[in-house]
C-alpha cells in the first residue's frame, strides 16, 4: 500500500491518529461502514456541514492509506462509487468502542444530533 504517511510515531495511537486525522475522516469511514457502497453525492447528503473540496480532500487521503475504494464506472454521466476496504472495516471495528463513548458522552452532556436526511429509496424496475 503506497501512503505518503510512514512516520515515525511515537505509539501506535499516534500512527492511527494520523490516518483518521480531519474532521471529516471518521465520518466518512462510518457513513461507509453503515450504508455500504456510496456515490460521492450519498456521501456528502450522509455528512451535513462537509464541503465538497473537505469531501474530495479526505477521499483521495483515505483511498491513499488503503481504507476506502474508489471504483469509477466508464459512462456518461461519469459515475463514481466509494467503499470500505477490508483496512477501512478493521478501522470502524476499532472505532466502535469509541463511538458508544461518544453516544454515551452525548447523553450525559444532553447533547443533541444533528438531523441527518435519509438515505434515498432505491427503485426496483417492474
Amino acid at each position: 500500500m503506497a501512503t505518503t504517511r510512514q512516520g515515525p510515531y511515537f505509539c501506535g495511537i499516534d500512527a492511527a491518529m494520523d490516518v483518521v486525522s480531519g474532521k471529516w475522516k471518521v465520518l466518512i469511514l462510518w457513513e461507509l461502514h453503515h450504508h455500504g457502497t456510496r456515490r460521492f453525492a450519498e456521501l456528502r447528503r450522509g455528512l451535513p456541514g462537509v464541503s465538497e473540496k473537505m469531501l474530495v480532500q479526505h477521499l483521495r487521503e483515505l483511498e491513499e492509506d488503503g481504507l476506502v475504494h474508489r471504483k469509477v464506472y466508464a459512462e456518461v454521466p461519469p459515475k463514481v462509487e466509494y467503499r470500505l476496504t477490508e483496512h477501512g472495516v478493521a478501522l470502524n471495528t476499532a472505532l466502535e468502542p469509541l463511538g458508544t463513548w461518544g453516544t454515551e458522552r452525548m447523553r450525559r452532556i444532553g447533547a443533541t444530533k444533528v438531523p441527518v436526511a435519509p438515505a434515498p429509496v432505491s427503485r426496483q424496475p417492474s
